[in-house]
């Protein structure tokens, strides 16, 4: 199975100015877990996720003063929507990470995370046991 069969095409693209409670407002209402910190000053791609925001918020930080661009990941790896969801995993488990942004030519297309390929991991898994009948 390929990132383009498992990730989520609702990708939030947020600018470096939003504040931690603002990126967070949005992030819940689109219930995702990671959003893409876009900044025009550098034409670079970052991702903040809700760890990075609960990370700040745990550490006393004020979320309505603080802004995303102080938590992005700008070291991102992309993934590429004709990865296999094992070289995805492959490269989350490399980089210790659970999102991955998808690019193709025309830039973000994609966010595949963790649970999208368990997700798509699972039935197969079930199915497979189930064959094998019982132990």
């Amino acid at each position: 199975m390929l990132v383009r069969d498992a990730m989520s095409t609702v990708v939030l693209t947020i600018g470096p100015n939003h504040t931690l409670r603002q990126a967070a407002r949005l992030m819940s209402a689109r219930r995702i877990g990671a959003a893409v910190v876009h900044d025009p000053g550098t034409c670079g791609l970052g991702i903040i996720t809700e760890r990075d925001i609960l990370d700040a918020v745990g550490s006393g930080q004020d979320p309505d003063r603080e802004t995303a661009s102080a938590h992005t990941t700008t070291d991102v790896v992309f993934a590429a929507p004709a990865w296999t969801l094992e070289e995805a995993a492959e490269a989350m488990t490399h980089g210790g990470f659970r999102h991955l942004i998808v690019l193709d030519d025309t830039g973000p297309v994609g966010i595949v995370s963790v649970r999208d390929i368990i997700r798509c991991w699972a039935p197969t898994r079930r199915r497979t046991v189930a064959a094998a009948g019982p132990a």
